[in-house]
């Protein structure tokens, strides 16, 4: 199985408002960018779409790092997710899970692939995080521009 380093982030200026997300896909020393942009959103969205569209673009199973800045995120599928299925997308709230089409998309996403969680402090000079913040935040100004 091919190892990869997946490095994302989400952006949101304002939230919710225009939103972007960036990733960074790794295989030895080759590396792919990807973004794009959603005109309204909100940060947790942006993180989690990073995340999808990242798996998604993987044409085959691979043995994959995940790093973020997004304790959602990484919370979400490894500490709240079983609970939330368990209960029929009810959070601890009595209320339904926020962005489930979401949750849905990435447990789909995860699925063929053997993932490891690694959480990485934003904004604190991590060098793949602030690209990938980069081209969420580049994403998220293109979308604020087209509204």
């Amino acid at each position: 199985m091919k190892k990869i380093e997946i490095f994302t982030d989400g952006a949101c200026k304002g939230n919710p408002g225009p939103g972007g997300w960036g990733a960074i896909l790794r295989m030895g020393r080759h590396e792919k960018e990807m973004s794009g942009s959603d005109p309204q959103t909100t940060n947790n969205r942006m993180e989690m779409t990073a995340v999808i569209r990242a798996l998604n673009a993987l044409t085959e199973p691979c043995e994959v790092t995940i790093c973020t800045d997004s304790r959602y995120v990484i919370d979400g599928m490894t500490k709240w997710i079983q609970g939330w299925q368990k209960k029929g997308w009810i959070n601890a709230s009595k209320q339904p899970v926020r962005n489930a089409d979401l949750w849905h998309d990435m447990i789909e996403a995860c699925h063929r692939h053997t993932i490891s969680w690694q959480w990485v402090r934003g904004h604190d000079g991590h060098v793949e995080n602030e690209r990938a913040d980069k081209l969420a935040s580049d994403a998220a100004l293109m979308a604020g521009s087209k509204t």
